[in-house]
């Protein structure tokens, strides 16, 4: 039987999801499941759905378990096998300061969870927590594997892989779904309206054979390669996706939610992975007050996170009743990677999944103390990274400029180093095109501020 750690299950439908899904795969039904969180009311009503899930779905053969605070951290941790995380630390008040303090700079953020001053602060304030929870995996569970599902995820996974000895590996949603959903929005493929197996997430319909390589960061990796029964698919996604733009880009015209990353292929080459609520903030080419019309020409949503954070809120009881009462249940396994690596574990049956691990010559052109999301292989030897060899170019060059913000994020954290903080700030490309050296220290000076005892004291 194996215990499976769940750190943030206040986090309860994202709980309900992942244990969820360990409950339809047969070598996990068994698994002890030790839930922990920091917040009584929410881990006792995550213990109560998932309890509803164990019986309903999985005939009670799990093992149920509830931690609360810092105090029984490690009796949740010892003698895990795995360690899922999922936590967020300030919740939404934070989140509303990593908005609302920059806005007062004339900073505007779509999602401030992976880049920019919203994605460095939700950072410096993520790892202190992760490290105290690799530290403790170190002495109650040194071989678990820690499944890291929080944001920002090349900053955090970064952190806990640079600044411990556990084994670390990030797991992102984006790139499961990405050529089938390219495919899907240009007309190329038939959507049949049911779930797919993640083993078979390429398509569903029998007359196509999709093959791809992806490769990259996380948020921004690329689709290097794409084929149909080895047919190359590019030149007719980028006709398709170009024509779309253009069609959108007219006046009056109806927007779509792709603008920006079909954009981004046009000039450099390649589809990104991320939505493009997302990658509008990587690069500095689309938040502009120099060019406001672009936010509107490019369908660009900002202050995006905040209202999907309400309207999370605002939901949540709603959910929570219908989870209690046995509503509304998983009826397939979802496509997040961490039931399937888990499993693949337990039983030796190879898997491939996208994973961000330690760079270190998988992707050649990229600094090789990067995070980076690659191909990997997992059975019983657990996460193997596949080399990928050199990005196109101006896609690494892309990537380097968020990777630069992350490793000096990364060292901040792991140092203390206010020096550091800035510096991260300043060479953030969207922060970087819109505000002058001073400013920017300015503004992370009223961000450290603000956020008080949520960060550790900086020299």
């Amino acid at each position: 039987m194996a215990k499976i750690t769940f750190l943030g299950a206040g986090s309860s439908m994202f709980a309900r999801r992942l244990i969820g899904d360990c409950m339809f795969a047969p070598a996990l039904q068994s698994s002890h499941f030790a839930l922990y969180d920091i917040d009584a009311v929410r881990l006792r009503e995550s213990k109560t759905i998932i309890d509803v899930l164990n019986e309903s779905i999985n005939g009670g053969r799990a093992k149920v378990t509830a931690h609360l605070g810092v105090k029984n951290r490690r009796a949740a941790l010892k003698g895990a096998d795995y360690v899922i995380n999922a936590v967020q630390v300030g919740g939404y008040e934070a989140t509303l300061v990593d908005f609302e303090i920059p806005r007062k700079y004339g900073l505007q953020q779509t999602i401030g969870d992976t880049l920019g001053i919203g994605g460095i602060f939700r950072a410096l304030r993520t790892i202190p927590v992760m490290l105290d929870f690799a530290h403790d995996m170190e002495s109650v569970c040194p071989d678990a594997w820690l499944l890291n599902y929080t944001n920002p995820m090349a900053m955090v996974t970064g952190a806990v892989l640079h600044g411990t000895d556990i084994k670390c590996v990030g797991l992102c949603h984006s790139i499961q779904g990405c050529v089938r959903g390219l495919m899907l929005r240009l007309g190329m493929l038939q959507d049949v309206h049911e779930e797919v197996p993640l083993t078979h997430i390429a398509t569903a319909d029998p007359d196509h054979h999709l093959e791809w390589t992806i490769a990259g960061i996380n948020h921004q990796a690329w689709l290097l390669t794409v084929t149909d029964n080895g047919k190359d698919l590019y030149p007719e996604l980028k006709r398709r996706a170009f024509k779309l733009n253009r069609d959108a880009l007219r006046p009056g015209a109806k927007k779509h939610d792709n603008m920006v990353r079909f954009e981004i292929m046009r000039h450099f080459g390649y589809y990104v992975t991320e939505s493009s609520v997302h990658t509008a903030e990587y690069s500095p080419y689309w938040i502009k007050s120099q060019f406001p019309e672009l936010v509107s020409d490019f369908n660009i949503s900002i202050d995006e996170y905040l209202r999907r954070c309400e309207s999370g809120l605002a939901n949540w009881h709603k959910q929570y009743e219908q989870a209690r009462f046995g509503e509304n249940l998983p009826k397939y396994r979802s496509h997040e990677y961490g039931s399937y690596i888990m499993e693949s574990m337990e039983t030796d049956v190879a898997l491939r999944i996208h994973g961000n691990v330690l760079n270190h010559g998988l992707i050649t052109n990229l600094p090789h103390n990067a995070i980076v999301e690659v191909p990997c292989l997992v059975d019983r030897n657990g996460v193997q990274p596949v080399v990928v060899g050199d990005l196109p170019e101006q896609c690494a060059a892309l990537n380097r400029t968020n990777i630069n913000v992350q490793l000096l994020a990364i060292r901040a954290a792991l140092t203390l180093n206010r020096e550091t903080i800035y510096q991260a700030a300043y060479l953030d490309p969207h922060t970087a095109a819109e505000l002058p050296l001073d400013k920017i220290r300015a503004l992370c000076d009223d961000l450290i501020e603000a956020h008080g005892h949520m960060l550790p004291e900086y020299s």
